[in-house]
């Protein structure tokens, strides 16, 4: 990052203020080239304006997935647009005026998914915790598979920019699953007064530690959730998509003793940015050197497309390089699938010397930023696969929190 950056960007939010959402979409995007800002009332040429990419077998959205804004850059096809949001978006929240720090990784409308029928005895409702920090409501999902009585496993869930609990939990079908296996999900919820498009603030340093600003908050309900129910504090993880796969990064190092696995679907590594500016370069370009992690490595499931344009794939490697970094004698085994009629992936599966899971990396051939395998009813997914839930449970349940050998 330059000295033109904090100057580009004030020009950028002046245009975004004035309307002009293409004008300042070029402009950050000549400052990721590395280029001069453009001058004062100067139009956007084409090569300026990131170009239109396309699904090979484009099909139009159904009808209660249309969009008023189309930013550039999104794709379409046989599946509910990702959330390519482009920088267009991103700075729409911005001129809103609510938290004008705050960024994200774009929109492309907000879904209100049709709530499904609960099996008998299933429960999912909603509650709130507080703290200095703030109050978050959450909706919690109570399984009516009990399974022999003992505490059960809990997954926090992390919703993207503009989602809500109700629609990632259509998307992802994470109930599903979790009535499958008897486990307890939670799912907090980022308001419109915390940032404009409901992103959690991975990038704020307030917003990337333990004991402080939303971090707190997650852990909070976390716990509160734990004190409620008969969890298995051995067996409790958290997962996110986008922001919300940037703020599981996050969970993940700030609280290894409250999280055993930590799963990241089209994010960010921990201290990948730590201000506006950089946030934007990290989504661009991938946010350099991961920072490593400074207490034990916590296991991390990691999926990104490897045409994603609003997050850059190289931010998954950097998650991938972050959850291993340090660990001795680490070993890796390669494998390559094809979903029927859908994405072909490769899974980098890394183990510690004793044979531990240290990381596992799915990178999807031709997806772009959405939930992989995801459900249609539910914004910003994928149906094309892999199954991105099944195989994050699938993922945790392998891992519990492993306690220290006896001496």
């Amino acid at each position: 990052m330059t000295n033109r950056v904090p100057a580009g960007m004030a020009e950028a939010l002046r245009l975004t203020q004035a309307g002009n959402l293409a004008g300042a979409t070029a402009c950050i995007q000549r400052l990721l080239r590395g280029a001069a800002p453009m001058p004062p009332d100067a139009d956007p040429t084409i090569i300026d304006v990131e170009p239109i990419t396309v699904n090979d077998t484009p099909d139009p959205a159904p009808p209660h997935h249309a969009t008023a804004f189309k930013p550039a850059g999104a794709f379409v096809g046989r599946f509910h647009p990702g959330p390519r949001a482009g920088l267009g978006e991103t700075l729409r929240g911005l001129a809103a005026g609510v938290r004008p720090a705050g960024t994200g990784f774009g929109a492309n409308g907000t879904v209100r998914p049709a709530a499904e029928p609960l099996p008998d005895g299933a429960a999912f409702t909603t509650a709130s915790f507080t703290n200095k920090a703030g109050t978050r409501s959450y909706k919690l999902y109570v399984p009516a598979n009990r399974g022999d009585g003992q505490p059960r496993p809990l997954l926090v869930m992390l919703h993207g920019c503009t989602q809500s609990p109700d629609d990632f939990a259509a998307g992802t079908r994470m109930n599903a699953l979790a009535e499958e296996h008897g486990c307890l999900v939670v799912y907090p919820a980022q308001p419109s007064s915390a940032n404009a498009q409901k992103c959690w603030n991975w990038f704020n340093p307030v917003d990337q530690r333990r004991g402080d600003g939303e971090p707190s908050l997650i852990a909070g309900i976390t716990r509160q959730v734990m004190r409620d129910h008969a969890v298995d504090a051995d067996r409790v993880f958290v997962a996110g998509l986008s922001a919300g796969g940037a703020a599981a990064a996050i969970m993940g190092a700030a609280y290894p003793d409250l999280y055993a696995a930590v799963g990241v679907h089209s994010g960010l590594p921990r201290g990948a940015a730590s201000d506006l500016p950089s946030a934007f370069v990290a989504m661009r370009q991938g946010g350099g050197p991961a920072d490593r992690q400074a207490g034990p490595a916590v296991p991390t499931i990691v999926f990104h497309g490897d045409r994603d344009t609003t997050v850059h794939p190289r931010n998954g490697d950097d998650v991938a390089a972050q959850s291993k970094a340090g660990a001795a004698g680490a070993r890796v085994a390669v494998e390559h699938g094809q979903v029927p009629g859908g994405h072909g992936y490769s899974r980098h599966i890394h183990t510690d010397a004793a044979g531990h899971a240290l990381c596992e990396q799915w990178t999807i051939r031709g997806a772009g930023h959405a939930w992989a395998g995801g459900s249609p009813s539910g914004s910003y997914t994928d149906p094309r696969g892999p199954d991105a839930s099944r195989e994050m449970l699938r993922f945790f349940l392998a891992n519990p929190r492993r306690r220290p050998s006896a001496p």
